[in-house]
């Protein structure tokens, strides 16, 4: 099965890309070659060198240690708003799929409203009440993805509960979600993949743009947006400071957005064609 997958070159590249950033985050919980926060003026705004390969910050600190964290602060931001996303929007597109009706008009007002919200404003009213923070930030992007995968999923799934293996199951006395489960969710776990892995890279950039508005990350931990930000008053003596960051934040992306395409080229061969 996976040769299928590793003969897509964008599936490939994704893959080999995303991996490194993965590795990258799973190496700096046990190493970095600095404390990603600790401060040492005598070297601030140094350039890349064999001591601090990245530089460092107006602080002092290693750029490279700083990525390296930003990398893992970056994966737990994707996966918990994906997973937040997916598993609260999956079970509205289900019940608004099957039950029809005011049950999915209400959902779908709902979806349209907060569709209305974009994830830099949900995060800007939440951190108004809350306070600016990593984990409201990933309340924010998490609301904003409820929609995006309640949708998908009444879409796919609308057609699988008109189908004959459905009614067997329903005749048989299976419960609904015990059906949705065992299978309707089966059948539609291929455009929901894609679609989760596409927003994953969304959602990398929009927290790394909310931190860069301040609203994300805090100091002093590390993020890359954070670090932009940070390094736009430096950016005649130190460039280095924000190229690198967002070279991480551009690899991370294209990463993901390479594997999604590969996975919808693989699991959608309709899609390949057509593009």
């Amino acid at each position: 099965m996976m040769k299928q997958f590793f003969r897509n070159k964008n599936f490939t590249v994704g893959f080999i890309l995303t991996s490194a950033v993965v590795l990258t985050a799973l190496i700096s919980l046990i190493w970095t070659p600095y404390d990603g926060n600790k401060m040492n003026a005598r070297v601030r705004l140094q350039g890349p060198s064999l001591s601090h390969p990245l530089g460092t910050d107006q602080y002092g600190r290693d750029t490279l240690s700083r990525i390296m964290v930003g990398a893992g602060n970056s994966i737990v931001v994707g996966l918990v708003t994906v997973v937040m996303g997916l598993v609260v929007g999956v079970l509205l597109g289900l019940a608004s799929a099957y039950y029809g009706r005011w049950v999915d008009e209400s959902i779908m007002r709902l979806s349209d409203l907060l569709f209305g919200f974009p994830a830099v404003l949900t995060a800007i009213l939440i951190t108004s009440i809350l306070g600016p923070s990593m984990i409201n930030a990933m309340l924010a992007i998490g609301i904003f993805y409820i929609p995006i995968f309640a949708r998908l999923t009444r879409a796919v799934s609308m057609t699988i509960w008109e189908r004959e293996f459905i009614a067997a199951a329903r005749a048989s006395g299976i419960s609904d979600w015990a059906t949705a489960w065992r299978h309707v969710l089966p059948n539609i776990l291929s455009p929901l993949l894609i679609q989760g892995t596409i927003q994953f890279a969304v959602a990398i950039l929009a927290e790394a743009g909310l931190s860069y508005l301040g609203l994300g990350t805090q100091p002093p931990h590390a993020s890359w947006g954070r670090m932009l930000n940070e390094a736009q008053t430096f950016m005649n003596l130190s460039p280095w400071m924000a190229i690198f960051p967002g070279l991480a934040i551009a690899w991370a992306v294209l990463g993901l957005n390479l594997l999604g395409d590969g996975l919808r080229d693989t699991l959608d061969p309709k899609m390949a064609r057509v593009r």
